[in-house]
């Protein structure tokens, strides 16, 4: 099929567009910037709507991602791209299929007593990016898309996950906040595989992750090659009241325990091959 992909010079959306590419897909990359295969259509999803002449079917990965500090002017830019850009994707794309990548930063802050299902509340976001993720992601629904709701995408080429990893790093340590918990991760070519696979499933919303959850702990002594000293986590809140930096989301990502419930997406046939140990080798 002729498959558009938005957002496809970014780390997800040229996993996506060079996969489908690899299967033999006419595949049109949207965004500002070209992506790593196909044709270049030019779509600044803040300002205008895209042009998918041609078009068979339509990955949305164009996103404005981070964690902002509050405050307006970051709301929206924020909903500019990921509430304003979607409605315009969604009406140009006129009854063609859409997968829309979505983001578990969607669901209610945790802690999470056990696997986290597509039912468990999608409101209650504490910064821009997972608000107006929920709110296109309702768009996205209403016109019967897939949603698909991946946790912390890494892999080749990321520019996002591993520098923020980073950050806890002092004194030769990764200082993490409260007790060893586990947690979902994504790698991208579980994702892309996703993606063009979910073309084909039942319009709803869909949890991505690996197969089996990680250890919070040994994910950041692999990843950073330092040893882990763990902080109170009331303190590492409080901190993020006051830091310019830091942020109560940024605290929950890492003390919640969110493991995604993958039942509804192993039942059309999602396997995920990538794991993290194919990167700590």
């Amino acid at each position: 099929m002729r498959l558009a992909v938005t957002g496809a010079s970014g780390f997800c959306g040229a996993a996506v567009a060079g996969l489908a590419a690899a299967r033999g897909h006419e595949v049109l990359c949207l965004g500002r910037r070209p992506g790593p295969v196909g044709r270049h259509v030019r779509w600044d999803a803040a300002h205008e709507p895209p042009e998918l002449d041609g078009a068979d079917a339509v990955v949305h990965l164009a996103a404005a991602v981070g964690d902002p500090r509050p405050g307006r002017a970051a709301e929206a830019a924020f909903r500019a791209v990921n509430v304003d850009g979607t409605a315009r994707l969604l009406q140009a794309a006129a009854g063609r299929p859409v997968v829309w990548v979505s983001s578990a930063s969607v669901y209610r802050p945790g802690p999470y007593p056990g696997p986290v299902r597509e039912e468990h509340p999608a409101d209650g976001q504490r910064g821009a990016y997972g608000r107006t993720k929920a709110a296109g992601e309702r768009l996205a629904l209403a016109a019967g898309a897939v949603a698909l709701r991946p946790r912390a995408v890494y892999g080749a080429g990321d520019r996002h996950l591993l520098p923020r990893l980073r950050r806890v790093v002092r004194g030769g340590r990764a200082w993490l906040p409260g007790p060893d918990v586990a947690m979902s991760l994504t790698a991208v070519e579980n994702l892309a595989a996703a993606c063009l696979a979910a073309l084909e499933w039942p319009g709803g919303v869909y949890n991505i992750a690996d197969e089996r959850p990680y250890r919070r702990d040994e994910v950041f002594a692999r990843a950073l090659g330092v040893p882990v000293r763990h902080v109170p986590a009331g303190l590492a809140r409080a901190l993020a009241a006051v830091s310019p930096t830091l942020t109560r989301y940024a605290v929950d990502q890492l003390t919640d325990g969110m493991v995604l419930e993958l039942t509804r997406a192993r039942e059309q046939g999602y396997r995920p091959a990538r794991t993290l140990a194919d990167y700590l080798v």
